[in-house]
């Protein structure tokens, strides 16, 4: 089976629903790596639809995973997957929530790749699955209990992501095969460097559906408790624990630049897709870090207009190091050091208990 046009047009329109951001960066991407990487999102997305359900309890979000996995390695478990989602999405949008109990589309999209695209997707979603399931055992109104488990939470639901995608630029960029190795170690901290940003900016949002992904430790450290039901955003101390992981955000995203200067320069589109994430990365940071006490992700979300110039200024140094490497500048201008931030919020996967599947 092959990718059709039609198929290719589904997965335009689902981007679309589910996510403006991913629906403007996958089209950069070569043709080749296109539906593979948009059926990858997808699927991801369809694992955090069941993960934010907050009608299903921690063993029935497991059953759901469960059949998400299966569902990859047989598509007629994709229609099992739906029915076991009808009626249990009530804080989904309605993209999301047409995806969640109609996937067989996307599975069998994902069954119409290449085996060598299949392999890293699988591999992907079965670890970020594995890994939603643990943690839904693990999250509380108050935290995470430690900067480890913080780790964890952020290579299970990104850094993989990361791997996943080096893995497939590697099998269409020899540059990329050569150093795989040294790319994935990057892409671990791309991913955490995302994920940070996403958990800081989305920190009130989350409270709200009674989580919250912050690690108490580090927040403990500045004299802030994290303690169910207190106003944290009053506090001087929580104002303090917010710059210190805009810092170590920073120190993470600094290694997503050097991940995408080592795109070789006859890559743009992939350059684009990794310098576009990074800039709007370092300029949401930026927002964070001039207003630690913000109540609402509105106040630090970027505008569209920033959208609009990272896209042009990236268009004009995205071929040239030198010229990226002032435009990854610009962005991080005025963001407190990666050397603010505590050792432990900038230590790699491979040092925590938390070790990804081979």
């Amino acid at each position: 089976m092959t990718i059709s046009v039609s198929d290719t047009a589904f997965l335009d329109r689902a981007l679309t629903g589910v996510s403006r951001t991913f629906a403007l960066t996958i089209p950069q991407l070569p043709e080749t790596l296109r539906p593979a990487i948009g059926n990858a999102y997808l699927l991801c997305r369809l694992a955090d639809t069941i993960e934010d359900a907050t009608a299903l309890a921690p063993e029935e979000k497991q059953a759901r995973f469960d059949l998400l996995v299966a569902a990859l390695e047989n598509p007629d478990a994709a229609d099992d997957l739906g029915a076991a989602l009808e009626g249990k999405l009530t804080s989904a949008t309605a993209a999301e929530h047409a995806l969640a109990t109609d996937p067989r589309r996307v599975f069998a999209i994902f069954h119409g790749l290449p085996p060598e695209q299949q392999a890293p997707v699988r591999r992907c979603v079965t670890i970020m699955t594995a890994g939603m399931a643990r943690f839904e055992r693990l999250k509380s109104p108050a935290g995470l209990a430690t900067t480890e488990e913080f780790h964890g939470y952020c290579y299970r639901v990104a850094g993989v992501v990361g791997e996943m995608l080096t893995d497939l630029f590697a099998l269409d960029v020899p540059a990329i095969a050569r150093d795989r190795a040294d790319m994935r170690e990057r892409a671990v901290a791309f991913g955490q460097g995302l994920q940070m940003t996403n958990i800081l900016k989305d920190v009130w949002d989350d409270r709200a559906s009674g989580v919250c992904w912050l690690p108490r430790d580090t927040f403990a450290r500045h004299g802030c408790a994290l303690t169910a039901g207190a106003e944290w955003y009053g506090e001087p101390p929580f104002r303090d624990g917010v710059l210190e992981l805009v810092a170590a955000a920073h120190g993470h995203l600094r290694e997503a630049m050097a991940y995408t200067l080592a795109v070789p320069r006859d890559q743009p589109g992939i350059r684009r897709f990794c310098a576009w994430a990074v800039c709007m990365a370092l300029y949401t940071l930026r927002n964070i870090g001039r207003a630690p006490g913000f109540t609402a992700a509105d106040q630090v979300k970027i505008t569209r207009w920033r959208v609009r110039a990272v896209v042009a200024e990236c268009g004009v140094s995205i071929r040239h190091d030198g010229l990226l490497r002032g435009t990854f500048a610009r962005a991080a201008r005025g963001l407190p050091a990666p050397g603010d931030c505590h050792p432990s919020l900038i230590t790699t996967v491979e040092e925590t208990p938390w070790t990804r599947t081979p």
